[in-house]
């Protein structure tokens, strides 16, 4: 079965290496691109604030591409174990990561390190959301957001999308984030493509990619208890297996 990864060779190696092992067909469509907001990281000093909050490994790479000194680095807290391993290849290490890899659970979770005027600092793309700003607001503390790099959606990723669809060339659909579901259902809406997703079954990551997909009206049939891209292969394994009555 042929499986849309929504992430460029640079990206998907590992995923698309893990879904060969199941005997399927990655196909590598980068759903996302990034692109870096030059400077934006010096109109901010870090060193003024008392954590900084990474919420991807995309975050990390921007956040660091311009090469600073800091005599002092807030303490900080990550999402993911992708993002704490991206962090730890520049040499600093996470104090706080959540036990699920949400905005929900973090701002629950970090509640007990906040005080009333700390500050803290989150570098974010363009489409992130504010939720983690907003919870941490209304528990007392001065959070400022630095958009360091925009989200876009590949030229060349389009045309290659029509053509798999057109051709019904997809059969597993996984989805790693609210914008590449977005960007996925333009391109279904923009080709009249609907009838060509019916077939498919359909993976997300998390609670927050799921409630997307359901609002376009699509049915996902698999989300992992873990949100990572691992479970989600593992679990929309299982899944298609049972199906199959394997």
């Amino acid at each position: 079965m042929s499986v849309l990864v929504p992430r460029g060779k640079s990206q998907a190696g590992q995923v698309s290496e893990l879904i060969r092992e199941y005997e399927g067909i990655p196909e590598e469509i980068p759903l996302l691109g990034f692109r870096p907001i030059k400077m934006a990281t010096n109109h901010i000093n870090p060193e003024l604030y008392d954590w900084i909050i990474f919420t991807s490994s995309v975050t990390v790479d921007t956040f660091f591409s311009e090469e600073r000194q800091f005599k002092h680095f807030p303490k900080i807290a990550v999402i993911g174990i992708k993002t704490e391993k991206t962090l730890n290849k520049y040499g600093y290490r996470s104090e706080f990561m959540p036990d699920t890899y949400v905005a929900e659970h973090f701002v629950e979770q970090f509640a007990p390190y906040v005080k009333k005027g700390m500050k803290i600092l989150i570098p974010k793309g363009s489409l992130a959301r504010n939720y983690i700003f907003t919870g941490l607001t209304d528990q007392g503390a001065h959070v400022d957001e630095l958009i360091i790099y925009e989200t876009i959606f590949p030229l060349e990723s389009r045309a290659l999308l029509l053509d798999k669809l057109m051709n019904n060339q997809l059969d597993i659909l996984l989805f790693t984030s609210p914008s590449t579901i977005d960007h996925f259902m333009q391109i279904v809406s923009e080709g009249k493509l609907e009838k060509q997703i019916e077939h498919c079954f359909i993976g997300c990551i998390g609670p927050v990619s799921k409630k997307r997909a359901e609002a376009y009206g699509l049915t996902v049939n698999v989300m992992p208890e873990r949100y990572t891209v691992n479970d989600l292969i593992n679990s929309m394994v299982d899944y298609v297996n049972h199906k199959r009555g394997i």
